[in-house]
């Protein structure tokens, strides 16, 4: 998902998001100690989606705080 698309997401949408990412980490990372997963670079991809939703999530918290 890009950052533009993130951005127009509710916070209640991105939390959702964000536990389902985090979700297929966790799948991920099961699949691969197993050697049921051909791409490994699945899990960068995943984890990268999980900081930008982190990024966002902060930056709605921050402008909310001032």
């Amino acid at each position: 998902m890009s950052t533009k698309e993130l951005k127009q997401k509710s916070e209640k949408e991105l939390q959702q998001a964000l536990e389902n990412r985090r979700h297929d980490l966790w799948n991920f990372r099961f699949g691969v100690s197993g050697s049921k997963v051909r791409n490994v670079k699945e899990g960068m991809v995943l984890r990268r989606e999980i900081a930008r939703i982190l990024t966002i999530l902060n930056e709605l918290r921050g402008n909310r705080q001032k």
